[in-house]
């Protein structure tokens, strides 16, 4: 799918381009290709004078090869936007190309984003950008607006996290925790935790990519203060993420306490129940011996005597047992 946005008025227009005859009929500040085709690909070619790099989504983590600009001016920059998705969580990686110095081409001004799936920062930006006029001046602004709409959709995630746990929280706390229960919030547990590790990373990346921004000198002055107002939202997210881990940390912890108790206690039955039959077991095994003289043996009540005698001795340590509270 090819997008193409235009300013009219102010506000940030979308136009969805289906032939090279519509591409040619206007002036964008910014082409979004999703899933792109090789047609599309070709027409942005043809038109701007742009190559799409082959490798422009791969998973490739060296900054050098993620954060550089071209010999003609072209600035690349790779980044991981979060998809926070109840299913499957996780990062999608977009291209962005722009086109700052060469005069020649159709592309100098026009900022390119290349990405495999629709995401969620996108759709807020344009959402934002047809309400608010002004919003968006140049195709500069559009990258900047874009990545401090990923750590504003990043800090939401935060929140939703934190609910999450605090209902996980009073579940755990409750006191009357079953291997169940236990079970279901240590897998909720797990998947929020893996939740606020992806969003760290995010943050890490858009960090890494505003600073590069900072650092070519390609912003001016007021784009040069947001930047830095970016890093600062990130630099609290960093400290919320780490505040949400030992949070974490701690319900993973209570959790298993809890497990232990439980199993301990099935263990305590059972050690309790192997000492109250320990005196059974020993009047069975003397009237078991096959000594000549034993009385009891040509007693015509020594059978009933046994039997009352290894009850009462089973019970007797089972009322104790009980009475002490080792049984609950």
């Amino acid at each position: 799918m090819l997008n193409i946005f235009t300013l009219a008025n102010g506000r940030l227009v979308q136009e969805e381009i289906e032939s090279l005859e519509e591409l040619s009929k206007f002036q964008p500040i910014w082409v979004d290709l999703e899933s792109p085709t090789l047609e599309e690909k070709r027409w942005i070619k043809q038109y701007y004078g742009l190559s799409i790099p082959e490798d422009a989504m791969d998973e490739d983590i060296e900054e050098s090869a993620r954060f550089y600009e071209e010999d003609n001016g072209e600035l690349h920059i790779r980044s991981d936007f979060l998809i926070d998705d109840d299913e499957d969580p996780r990062t999608v990686r977009v291209a962005f190309i722009l086109n700052q110095h060469n005069t020649d081409l159709r592309s100098r001004g026009v900022l390119f984003s290349i990405h495999d799936e629709d995401v969620p920062v996108f759709r807020l930006l344009r959402m934002r950008a047809r309400r608010a006029p002004g919003l968006i001046e140049d195709a500069k602004e559009v990258m900047l607006k874009l990545f401090d709409a990923d750590a504003e959709y990043s800090a939401d995630t935060l929140e939703n996290i934190y609910d999450e746990l605090e209902v996980a929280g009073k579940k755990v706390l409750s006191g009357n925790v079953s291997d169940e229960l236990a079970g279901e919030v240590l897998g909720a547990i797990a998947r929020q935790e893996d939740l606020n590790g992806r969003i760290r990373r995010n943050v890490m990346d858009t960090r890494r990519a505003v600073s590069f921004m900072m650092r070519s000198k390609m912003l001016n002055a007021e784009q040069f203060e947001e930047a830095r107002q970016i890093l600062r939202d990130i630099e609290s997210l960093d400290n919320h993420t780490a505040f949400l881990f030992d949070k974490i940390n701690f319900l993973m912890d209570a959790t298993v306490g809890f497990i232990n108790i439980n199993q301990n206690k099935t263990i305590k039955i059972f050690s309790v129940a192997s000492v109250a039959l320990l005196p059974p077991t020993l009047i069975a095994s003397i009237y078991g011996m096959n000594f000549k003289f034993m009385p009891e043996l040509d007693w015509a009540m020594g059978y009933p005597y046994a039997i009352a005698l290894m009850a009462a001795s089973a019970l007797v340590p089972m009322w104790y047992f009980r009475r002490r509270g080792w049984l609950k």
